[in-house]
């Protein structure tokens, strides 16, 4: 029996088959806060009948249904990569790095056609029972990491579902051992695709990743559920880096509107040999739209700059992670 709270919560993911299909949970995710929940939409008859003063209760319909929220959540060194590929779009094999116990999982931007989540969230009553919820068909919409002084990087992911389902048995959580990545543990480098170099005086940076999706096909001969979603505009990448004035180096770009390619990452304890558990965040090409530095007071001068990450004709932005981690 759990505890009849929040604390009695758990959430399972797995990758489907096809879109819409029920897959048992494979990994169970630490998270700080879900709002998944079942959308339905209904119809009310309005015929007059004589006397009748309410609306009759056996004439109305649920005509659709679907589900969406968000999952938020501290990126970890372990079980990141299914959130990660359904937001990218890239099928993942993770590749050990020399003879050692580390993978790494190279997630390029691509279409994300097919990839679709079973999410099966488990929310306790007050009793310690814990109910069902299975979101089938989750696409992830968009992504968004930040990572400031003093805090936890943390990821939060905007989910749109075919349906809620729950009739499923509720998969037993299990959870291995996961540190998150942090600020202690933060570097962003800016520079020539391939050389990016160091920058200075960063205090905290996001990065926001939406992929664009038709989620509307609601067709006859469906039973009121979606088909899947279909991709319908290009990919959106936006952030900003909030700085001290140390440097010219944003400044510069952003006066003269100049591409640069920016590489946002975490470096954490070593697995083996020469490789450390990793999560990096790289975009060929991003400009800087706003946020020169401008003098408010006394204090030192702390301009942000607001990026959009761009195509560089060659590159596709990647995630790249480094973990323990033998599947996706």
């Amino acid at each position: 029996m759990a505890i009849g709270s929040g604390l009695g919560a758990q959430l399972g993911v797995a990758a489907e088959s096809s879109y819409g299909t029920f897959t048992a949970s494979t990994r169970f995710t630490e998270f700080t806060k879900q709002s998944l929940a079942l959308k339905k939409t209904t119809a009310q008859s309005a015929g007059i009948a004589a006397g009748r003063l309410l609306p009759l209760s056996s004439r109305r319909v649920v005509t659709r249904q679907e589900a969406a929220g968000s999952v938020d959540m501290e990126v970890a060194n372990k079980g990141m990569g299914l959130w990660v590929q359904g937001l990218m779009g890239t099928t993942v094999t993770p590749v050990q790095q020399g003879a050692t116990t580390a993978y790494l999982q190279t997630h390029t931007l691509a279409s994300v056609a097919g990839k679709s989540l079973t999410i099966q969230m488990g929310v306790p009553l007050t009793t310690g029972t814990v109910t069902d919820k299975t979101f089938l068909g989750c696409r992830i919409t968009s992504g968004e990491f930040a990572c400031g002084v003093g805090e936890m990087l943390t990821a939060s992911y905007e989910i749109d579902a075919k349906t809620c389902d729950e009739s499923q048995t509720l998969a037993a959580a299990s959870y291995s051992n996961m540190s998150p990545f942090h600020f202690g543990q933060m570097a962003v480098k800016t520079g020539t695709f391939g050389a990016e170099t160091a920058l200075d005086g960063i205090r905290k940076v996001s990065c926001k990743i939406e992929r664009p999706q038709d989620v509307e096909r609601f067709y006859a001969g469906q039973a009121g559920l979606k088909k899947e979603p279909i991709e319908n505009d290009q990919v959106k990448i936006s952030g900003n880096i909030e700085t001290d004035y140390v440097a010219t180096t944003l400044d510069d770009l952003h006066t003269s509107d100049g591409a640069t390619s920016l590489v946002w990452e975490f470096v954490g304890p070593l697995i083996a040999s020469t490789f450390f558990e990793t999560f990096r965040i790289t975009l060929p090409a991003i400009k800087l739209d706003e946020g020169p530095p401008t003098v408010d007071g006394f204090g030192v001068v702390k301009p942000t700059f607001n990026y959009t990450g761009l195509f560089d004709g060659t590159n596709q932005p990647l995630i790249e992670i480094i973990s323990t981690d033998t599947t996706v």
